[in-house]
């Protein structure tokens, strides 16, 4: 970038702090704004002049002058301590010009250059303790493995989830999102939604869920949706019988938790999504690569935008320090047969995963048209009772409260006109199909269960 000044004037601090918070440039002096040269007479003075426009910024701008024919060039380096303000306030490059910065702006930029950490800043609408959920606290200290019984205030503080100030504990933004009763009126947008579409895109949505509990439960609960709108298969080896899942699950919890980890909370527009397709599922996050981390180094290097977020989550084994996510994601589609997932950053991030290729006996329950005679009258339409039983069952439910959502009374009848029929058209499916008789037994409604609702509907 260039910059023509016929002379040298205190207004060039301007034109330093906008280069500065910019990629940097050259200022030359000598030259009128339509590009014609007129000279001017390099000397010590004015060297010294320019240096001490430069020091006098804040910070202080790193700049090289030298000697062009009649012109003297002033090169200006990016700031590495951005933003840089000098004595009439914040500038930026912004075309052929540069622009002062508004409140507003201002903010944004602390933003993104990562001056402003949005885990570490205070939450001031939080109130302790009526705000705080003591049973998270709890689960999360278990999970960590911290021992002894210090006060709970000592410990989040302890943690960086809170500081005290005035006499008070304050929470911060990443203890709200941990610890906090209802996460939704503190921050709408922390919430990851997940939604099985049919075909390949969202057309068609069968199911679609919002997941609002705070870090560690929208991680469970997004990754439990994907188990059940997911294939199971299994193989036996050594006369034992080994399940295989469509989708590498260990990859697929890491990519939620950097989805939920990674995001910008600072976009109040925009939250993770979990997107289940015929051939694929895509997971993204607001906010792309984080700063200071370029493409070419992406996967080799790690920078965490939110880094205390980061730290609560591998006290309790979510994440490792060591910043191999994506190296353990590519390991864990290889280890299971999967491709390896793809990766794209355009102002979200997104990872695509797509299936196995089956070689293997796949786990599913016979279609309508294998069901025994005596039964497929039953299960050739979805009937209000079936349709209700459906319902019920797009979460985990026992046979008991099956029976219940559908109203038939007589246990018997509702074995054998609803649940045996339904489970046979592959339209619902055990959670523990190894041990049918398990007390621990539940049912749940299966992709192809969906389906057929939407059709009822």
């Amino acid at each position: 970038m260039l910059e023509y000044k016929e002379s040298f004037s205190p207004s060039l601090a301007r034109e330093l702090a906008a280069f500065a918070n910019s990629a940097g440039g050259k200022i030359l002096l000598g030259v009128r704004d339509d590009g014609t040269v007129i000279g001017v007479h390099d000397s010590n003075d004015l060297r010294a002049k320019v240096q001490d426009v430069a020091r006098n910024c804040d910070p202080p701008v790193k700049v090289l002058v030298e000697p062009l024919g009649k012109v003297v060039v002033v090169h200006v380096r990016e700031s590495e301590s951005k933003p840089v303000q000098c004595r009439e306030g914040f500038f930026w490059r912004q075309g052929a010009g540069s622009q002062k910065l508004s409140r507003d702006e201002i903010r944004d930029f602390f933003r993104s250059e990562g001056s402003v950490r949005f885990d570490l800043a205070v939450c001031a609408k939080f109130r302790y303790p009526q705000d705080f959920d003591r049973d998270k606290y709890n689960a999360w200290l278990e999970e960590s493995g911290i021992t002894g019984k210090g006060r709970v205030e000592d410990v989040l503080v302890n943690l960086e989830a809170a500081e005290r100030s005035g006499g008070r504990l304050v929470m911060r933004n990443a203890g709200v999102l941990f610890f906090a009763k209802d996460v939704y009126p503190f921050f709408p947008q922390a919430y990851v939604t997940c939604l099985l579409a049919k075909g390949g895109d969202k057309a068609d949505v069968l199911d679609r869920k919002d997941f609002r509990g705070g870090v560690v439960s929208d991680i469970e609960e997004s990754l439990r949706f994907i188990e059940r709108n997911t294939r199971t298969a299994y193989r036996i080896e050594k006369l034992r019988r080994e399940d295989v899942p469509e989708y590498p699950m260990r990859a697929l919890r890491e990519a939620i938790t950097n989805a939920v980890m990674h995001r910008d909370y600072f976009e109040g527009g925009a939250n993770v999504f979990v997107e289940i397709y015929d051939d694929r599922i895509e997971i993204s996050n607001p906010g792309g690569l984080p700063k200071g981390l370029t493409q070419a180094e992406f996967g080799t290097r790690s920078i965490r935008r939110n880094a205390l977020i980061a730290d609560l989550l591998q006290r309790i084994s979510f994440i490792e320090k060591a910043g191999t996510g994506i190296r353990r994601m590519r390991a864990e589609a290889k280890k299971t047969g999967c491709p390896e997932p793809t990766f794209e950053a355009n102002g979200f991030f997104t990872v695509t995963f797509r299936p196995r290729t089956p070689q293997v006996t796949p786990h599913v329950t016979p279609q309508v048209d294998q069901v025994p005679h005596k039964y497929r009258a039953s299960t050739a339409q979805v009937t209000a009772q079936v349709a209700a039983l459906l319902k019920a069952a797009r979460e985990p439910c026992t046979r008991e409260a099956l029976q219940a959502a559908t109203k038939i009374k007589h246990r018997q009848h509702f074995l054998k006109a609803i649940l045996k029929p339904v489970l046979l058209a592959g339209w619902i499916e055990m959670t523990i199909p190894d041990k049918p008789r398990s007390s621990k037994q539940k049912y749940r409604t299966t992709k192809l269960g969906l389906e057929m609702l939407r059709k009822h509907k």
